[in-house]
């Protein structure tokens, strides 16, 4: 099992506290990308958002791209898995910043696909907004020219949203074939898109079960379509605490979300954009990415027994969540991964 974390951009995860300690800053994710390496983290996930979703519009978020570079520079192991939205970026531009900060890594990054669900980030930003299945049309040409920039020189491509004429792109990426690709999703668009086009399929925290079933489909389509094995990966918020009752004191902390708050505004918004196998509740919403319902909550010893339950179904890594992530992590990585610190 390998062991990730969300990077903490939006200055936290909680819908309904507003100070949690780790404010969106490069000294802090600096601090805390050093630190995790320490500890036993094989990956972060530095999202893309121009607004906050988490702390409201109004608040400060952390470009992930330029980040994505500093944090190549200062760290040695980790791998870089960075949020990409095809509607805010041009195919082979990105592809020629992705080989730099590869270069800068040493072969570290890899690229997380999101298919956009925020109309009005869009709008606030000039960006046009494209209903659900065609953001997945738009995504698929992009990855074709994406992945052949990065593979061959001399390559044009003429398709209804990109064109790019004798396209040359050097130096070329470190990784090989290509920095792995990585994307969510559960409508049927997605599922075929990235079952067809990427190496990895990240999912919104659910039961063990769930994730099994999940893991099953993707695994048959791509089968079906003669390509290797994926990876799978899941999102989780973390409670580890020595007593079931402090477990659930900090649960009630986190899960009071007021209608009317900022949290509860994108919450209405985010439903709108998406496209769910199951309904999500406020008290799923009120962390990011259903964290909740993969169970990562409890004492040491239950957490390590629902990852063991999460391995038997095939997940290969987990992408965490927790607040205040510094202290919450070392406090995992020291009963769960088991790394002495150094």
């Amino acid at each position: 099992m390998r062991y990730g974390y969300w990077l903490p951009v939006f200055g936290g995860w909680l819908r309904n506290v507003e100070d949690e300690q780790m404010q969106p800053t490069w000294d802090y994710v600096k601090r805390l990308a050093i630190r995790s390496e320490e500890v036993g983290f094989d990956l972060a996930l530095i999202a893309e958002l121009n607004l906050n979703d988490i702390k409201g519009e109004e608040a400060p978020s952390l470009d992930a791209w330029s980040t994505a570079a500093a944090l190549a520079a200062v760290t040695s192991r980790q791998e870089l898995m960075v949020a990409v939205r095809p509607t805010f970026h041009n195919p082979a531009l990105l592809a020629k910043q992705a080989a730099n900060i590869d270069h800068i890594s040493n072969g570290r990054l890899s690229l997380n696909l999101v298919s956009s669900w925020w109309k009005d980030e869009a709008e606030k930003y000039g960006v046009h907004f494209e209903q659900h299945d065609d953001r997945y049309a738009r995504s698929s040409e992009w990855l074709e020219v994406l992945d052949n920039v990065w593979k061959k020189d001399h390559y044009t491509f003429d398709g209804k949203y990109y064109k790019v004429n004798d396209n040359i792109l050097q130096p070329k990426p470190i990784s090989g074939p290509r920095p792995p690709i990585y994307a969510g999703g559960e409508s049927e668009a997605a599922k075929d898109l990235i079952s067809s086009r990427c190496d990895g399929y990240v999912m919104h925290g659910d039961s063990p079960e769930l994730i099994g079933r999940r893991i099953a489909d993707m695994s048959e389509r791509r089968d079906k379509k003669g390509l290797p094995p994926m990876q799978f990966g899941v999102a989780a918020y973390s409670i580890i605490r020595n007593t079931e009752q402090d477990v659930k004191k900090e649960l009630d902390r986190i899960t009071n979300v007021k209608e009317g708050s900022s949290g509860y505004k994108n919450y209405q918004q985010w439903l709108s954009g998406t496209q769910l196998e199951q309904t999500v509740s406020l008290y799923d919403y009120s962390v990011s990415n259903r964290g909740l319902r993969s169970g990562l909550t409890g004492t040491p010893a239950q957490v390590q027994d629902r990852i063991g339950e999460f391995e038997k179904a095939g997940v290969n890594f987990f992408l965490l969540q927790c607040s205040p992530q510094l202290e919450e992590m070392e406090r995992f990585a020291e009963t769960v991964i088991g790394k002495v610190y150094a």
